[in-house]
Protein backbone atom coordinates (compact mmCIF):
# COMPACT_ATOMS: atom_id res chain seq x y z
CA UNK A 1 0.00 0.00 0.00
CA UNK A 2 1.39 3.43 -1.02
CA UNK A 3 2.00 5.99 1.74
CA UNK A 4 -0.65 8.46 0.51
CA UNK A 5 -3.20 5.66 0.17
CA UNK A 6 -2.49 4.51 3.71
CA UNK A 7 -2.79 8.06 5.06
CA UNK A 8 -6.15 8.48 3.32
CA UNK A 9 -7.29 5.16 4.77
CA UNK A 10 -6.27 6.17 8.29
CA UNK A 11 -7.54 9.75 8.15
CA UNK A 12 -10.85 9.34 6.32
CA UNK A 13 -12.13 5.87 5.57
CA UNK A 14 -11.52 4.13 8.90
CA UNK A 15 -13.06 6.87 11.12
CA UNK A 16 -16.13 7.01 8.86
CA UNK A 17 -16.45 3.24 9.09
CA UNK A 18 -16.09 3.51 12.86
CA UNK A 19 -19.03 5.92 13.11
CA UNK A 20 -21.28 3.51 11.23
CA UNK A 21 -20.12 0.63 13.41
CA UNK A 22 -20.95 2.53 16.60
CA UNK A 23 -24.52 3.24 15.49
CA UNK A 24 -25.15 -0.39 14.53
CA UNK A 25 -23.51 -1.72 17.68
CA UNK A 26 -25.55 0.55 19.92
CA UNK A 27 -28.78 -0.72 18.41
CA UNK A 28 -27.69 -4.35 18.69
CA UNK A 29 -26.66 -3.99 22.32
CA UNK A 30 -29.95 -2.34 23.30
CA UNK A 31 -31.90 -5.10 21.55
CA UNK A 32 -29.87 -7.87 23.20
CA UNK A 33 -30.22 -6.28 26.66
CA UNK A 34 -33.99 -6.07 26.32
CA UNK A 35 -34.31 -9.66 25.09
CA UNK A 36 -31.99 -11.08 27.77
CA UNK A 37 -32.08 -8.80 30.85
CA UNK A 38 -29.59 -9.20 33.67
CA UNK A 39 -32.27 -10.62 35.98
CA UNK A 40 -32.84 -13.60 33.69
CA UNK A 41 -29.12 -14.14 33.29
CA UNK A 42 -28.67 -14.23 37.07
CA UNK A 43 -31.17 -17.10 37.29
CA UNK A 44 -29.98 -19.17 34.32
CA UNK A 45 -26.30 -20.15 34.02
CA UNK A 46 -26.61 -21.45 30.45
CA UNK A 47 -28.41 -18.31 29.28
CA UNK A 48 -25.81 -16.15 31.02
CA UNK A 49 -23.01 -18.02 29.25
CA UNK A 50 -24.64 -17.51 25.86
CA UNK A 51 -25.32 -13.84 26.56
CA UNK A 52 -21.73 -13.40 27.74
CA UNK A 53 -20.52 -14.45 24.29
CA UNK A 54 -22.68 -11.68 22.79
CA UNK A 55 -21.39 -9.16 25.32
CA UNK A 56 -17.78 -10.06 24.61
CA UNK A 57 -18.31 -9.71 20.87
CA UNK A 58 -19.96 -6.33 21.41
CA UNK A 59 -17.06 -5.03 23.51
CA UNK A 60 -14.51 -6.37 21.03
CA UNK A 61 -16.23 -4.60 18.13
CA UNK A 62 -16.63 -1.37 20.11
CA UNK A 63 -12.93 -1.50 20.98
CA UNK A 64 -12.14 -1.98 17.30
CA UNK A 65 -14.32 1.01 16.43
CA UNK A 66 -12.40 3.13 18.97
CA UNK A 67 -9.09 2.12 17.43
CA UNK A 68 -10.36 2.94 13.96
CA UNK A 69 -11.39 6.39 15.16
CA UNK A 70 -8.02 6.96 16.82
CA UNK A 71 -6.28 5.88 13.61
CA UNK A 72 -7.15 9.28 12.13
CA UNK A 73 -4.30 10.95 14.01
CA UNK A 74 -1.63 8.33 13.34
CA UNK A 75 -0.30 10.39 10.44
CA UNK A 76 -0.43 13.65 12.45
CA UNK A 77 2.39 15.10 14.51
CA UNK A 78 0.61 17.77 16.57
CA UNK A 79 0.81 17.75 20.35
CA UNK A 80 -2.30 16.40 22.02
CA UNK A 81 -4.37 18.83 24.14
CA UNK A 82 -2.97 18.31 27.63
CA UNK A 83 -4.58 18.98 30.99
CA UNK A 84 -3.24 18.59 34.52
CA UNK A 85 -4.24 15.23 35.98
CA UNK A 86 -3.20 13.01 38.88
CA UNK A 87 -1.56 10.39 36.69
CA UNK A 88 -0.73 8.10 39.63
CA UNK A 89 -4.40 7.92 40.54
CA UNK A 90 -5.31 7.23 36.89
CA UNK A 91 -2.81 4.38 36.52
CA UNK A 92 -3.56 2.92 39.96
CA UNK A 93 -7.32 2.86 39.30
CA UNK A 94 -6.89 1.11 35.95
CA UNK A 95 -4.63 -1.51 37.51
CA UNK A 96 -7.05 -2.13 40.39
CA UNK A 97 -9.95 -2.56 37.98
CA UNK A 98 -7.91 -4.83 35.72
CA UNK A 99 -6.42 -7.08 38.42
CA UNK A 100 -9.65 -9.00 39.05
CA UNK A 101 -10.04 -9.58 35.31
CA UNK A 102 -6.46 -10.87 35.14
CA UNK A 103 -7.55 -13.65 37.50
CA UNK A 104 -9.84 -15.03 34.77
CA UNK A 105 -6.64 -15.77 32.84
CA UNK A 106 -4.74 -17.11 35.85
CA UNK A 107 -2.48 -14.04 35.86
CA UNK A 108 -1.29 -11.76 38.65
CA UNK A 109 -1.25 -8.02 38.03
CA UNK A 110 0.64 -5.68 40.35
CA UNK A 111 1.19 -1.91 40.51
CA UNK A 112 4.09 -0.16 42.21
CA UNK A 113 4.76 3.53 42.78
CA UNK A 114 6.54 5.36 45.60
CA UNK A 115 4.24 8.36 45.20
CA UNK A 116 0.67 8.57 46.46
CA UNK A 117 -0.11 11.13 43.76
CA UNK A 118 1.59 13.13 41.04
CA UNK A 119 0.02 15.82 38.86
CA UNK A 120 1.22 15.92 35.28
CA UNK A 121 -0.05 17.36 31.98
CA UNK A 122 -1.61 14.52 29.99
CA UNK A 123 -4.42 13.73 27.59
CA UNK A 124 -6.35 11.53 29.99
CA UNK A 125 -8.38 9.43 27.54
CA UNK A 126 -5.34 8.76 25.36
CA UNK A 127 -3.21 7.70 28.33
CA UNK A 128 -6.00 5.41 29.47
CA UNK A 129 -6.19 3.91 25.99
CA UNK A 130 -2.41 3.46 25.93
CA UNK A 131 -2.31 1.64 29.27
CA UNK A 132 -5.21 -0.63 28.36
CA UNK A 133 -3.47 -1.48 25.09
CA UNK A 134 -0.24 -2.42 26.87
CA UNK A 135 -2.14 -4.46 29.46
CA UNK A 136 -4.16 -6.17 26.73
CA UNK A 137 -0.97 -7.18 24.93
CA UNK A 138 0.52 -8.50 28.16
CA UNK A 139 -2.66 -10.45 28.95
CA UNK A 140 -2.70 -12.05 25.49
CA UNK A 141 0.88 -13.25 25.47
CA UNK A 142 1.47 -14.25 29.08
CA UNK A 143 0.59 -17.86 29.90
CA UNK A 144 -1.50 -18.89 32.91
CA UNK A 145 0.51 -18.64 36.11
CA UNK A 146 2.48 -15.66 34.82
CA UNK A 147 2.64 -12.12 36.13
CA UNK A 148 2.35 -8.55 34.85
CA UNK A 149 3.93 -5.62 36.66
CA UNK A 150 3.05 -1.95 36.15
CA UNK A 151 5.54 0.54 37.56
CA UNK A 152 5.32 4.32 37.76
CA UNK A 153 8.38 6.48 38.43
CA UNK A 154 9.38 10.13 38.23
CA UNK A 155 13.01 11.13 37.65
CA UNK A 156 15.20 13.44 35.57
CA UNK A 157 12.27 15.58 34.49
CA UNK A 158 10.33 12.62 33.09
CA UNK A 159 7.37 10.51 34.09
CA UNK A 160 7.88 6.84 33.23
CA UNK A 161 5.22 4.16 32.94
CA UNK A 162 6.51 0.61 32.54
CA UNK A 163 4.52 -2.54 31.82
CA UNK A 164 6.47 -5.81 32.15
CA UNK A 165 5.26 -9.37 31.68
CA UNK A 166 6.61 -12.91 31.95
CA UNK A 167 5.16 -13.91 28.61
CA UNK A 168 6.60 -15.40 25.45
CA UNK A 169 8.39 -12.22 24.37
CA UNK A 170 8.69 -10.84 20.84
CA UNK A 171 10.57 -12.49 18.03
CA UNK A 172 13.63 -10.42 17.08
CA UNK A 173 12.58 -10.43 13.41
CA UNK A 174 9.30 -8.69 14.34
CA UNK A 175 10.86 -5.93 16.43
CA UNK A 176 11.70 -3.72 13.42
CA UNK A 177 8.06 -3.54 12.30
CA UNK A 178 6.60 -3.43 15.78
CA UNK A 179 5.06 0.05 15.39
CA UNK A 180 3.86 -0.32 11.82
CA UNK A 181 0.13 0.36 11.45
CA UNK A 182 -2.10 -2.14 9.65
CA UNK A 183 0.64 -4.62 8.85
CA UNK A 184 -0.45 -7.48 6.61
CA UNK A 185 0.69 -10.03 9.19
CA UNK A 186 -1.49 -8.49 11.91
CA UNK A 187 -4.48 -8.34 9.59
CA UNK A 188 -4.23 -12.12 9.20
CA UNK A 189 -4.59 -12.52 12.99
CA UNK A 190 -8.17 -11.49 13.81
CA UNK A 191 -7.85 -12.44 17.47
CA UNK A 192 -5.02 -9.92 17.81
CA UNK A 193 -6.78 -6.92 16.27
CA UNK A 194 -5.82 -4.99 13.15
CA UNK A 195 -2.27 -3.99 13.99
CA UNK A 196 -3.04 -0.47 15.24
CA UNK A 197 -2.34 -0.99 18.94
CA UNK A 198 1.37 -0.25 19.33
CA UNK A 199 1.28 2.31 16.52
CA UNK A 200 -1.38 4.16 18.51
CA UNK A 201 0.70 3.84 21.69
CA UNK A 202 3.68 5.44 19.96
CA UNK A 203 1.50 8.25 18.57
CA UNK A 204 0.07 8.89 22.05
CA UNK A 205 3.55 9.00 23.57
CA UNK A 206 4.74 11.37 20.83
CA UNK A 207 1.62 13.49 21.28
CA UNK A 208 2.79 14.06 24.86
CA UNK A 209 6.28 14.95 23.67
CA UNK A 210 7.52 11.57 24.86
CA UNK A 211 8.84 8.22 23.68
CA UNK A 212 8.06 4.51 23.90
CA UNK A 213 10.66 1.75 24.20
CA UNK A 214 10.04 -1.99 23.84
CA UNK A 215 12.50 -4.55 25.21
CA UNK A 216 12.04 -8.28 24.88
CA UNK A 217 14.34 -10.75 26.59
CA UNK A 218 12.56 -12.90 29.15
CA UNK A 219 9.06 -11.62 28.57
CA UNK A 220 8.39 -8.10 27.31
CA UNK A 221 9.00 -4.72 28.92
CA UNK A 222 7.44 -1.55 27.50
CA UNK A 223 8.42 1.87 28.87
CA UNK A 224 6.58 5.08 28.04
CA UNK A 225 8.37 8.28 29.05
CA UNK A 226 6.76 11.73 28.88
CA UNK A 227 7.91 15.14 30.17
CA UNK A 228 7.10 15.82 33.81
CA UNK A 229 5.35 19.15 33.37
CA UNK A 230 2.07 20.90 34.13
CA UNK A 231 -0.13 22.87 31.76
CA UNK A 232 -1.74 25.12 34.35
CA UNK A 233 -5.16 23.91 33.16
CA UNK A 234 -6.87 21.36 35.43
CA UNK A 235 -8.85 18.40 34.12
CA UNK A 236 -12.55 19.23 33.72
CA UNK A 237 -14.08 16.20 35.41
CA UNK A 238 -17.64 17.38 34.91
CA UNK A 239 -17.56 17.23 31.10
CA UNK A 240 -15.39 14.23 30.15
CA UNK A 241 -15.26 12.63 26.73
CA UNK A 242 -16.55 9.12 27.27
CA UNK A 243 -15.06 7.01 24.49
CA UNK A 244 -16.61 3.97 26.17
CA UNK A 245 -20.11 5.30 25.53
CA UNK A 246 -21.19 4.60 29.11
CA UNK A 247 -20.12 0.95 29.03
CA UNK A 248 -17.57 -0.70 31.31
CA UNK A 249 -14.27 0.95 30.36
CA UNK A 250 -12.10 -1.85 31.76
CA UNK A 251 -13.96 -4.60 29.91
CA UNK A 252 -13.75 -2.45 26.79
CA UNK A 253 -10.03 -1.83 27.10
CA UNK A 254 -9.21 -5.52 27.66
CA UNK A 255 -11.96 -7.14 25.56
CA UNK A 256 -9.57 -8.74 23.06
CA UNK A 257 -7.56 -10.46 25.78
CA UNK A 258 -10.23 -11.72 28.18
CA UNK A 259 -12.07 -15.06 28.23
CA UNK A 260 -15.85 -15.12 27.93
CA UNK A 261 -16.16 -15.82 31.68
CA UNK A 262 -15.23 -12.19 32.37
CA UNK A 263 -18.47 -11.08 30.70
CA UNK A 264 -20.86 -13.22 32.75
CA UNK A 265 -23.41 -11.58 35.02
CA UNK A 266 -24.09 -14.65 37.14
CA UNK A 267 -21.62 -15.35 39.92
CA UNK A 268 -20.01 -18.78 39.80
CA UNK A 269 -21.29 -21.36 42.31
Amino acid sequence: MESNERDDLLANILPALSTQLRCALGNLHLAAASLVPAERREQDAQLDQQAAVLDQSFYQLLRLANNLTAAAYLSESDTLPLRDCDIVELVRDICLQSSSLAEHLGLQLSFSCRKESHVCAVHRDSMEQLLFQLLSNAFKFTPRGGSIAVEFTVSDGQVRLTVSDTGCGIDSQKMAALFSACSEEELRLPSHGVGLGLALCRRIAQGHGGTILVESRKGTRVTVAIPDRQSGTPMLKDIPFDYAGGFNRTLLGLADALPVSAFRVRQQD
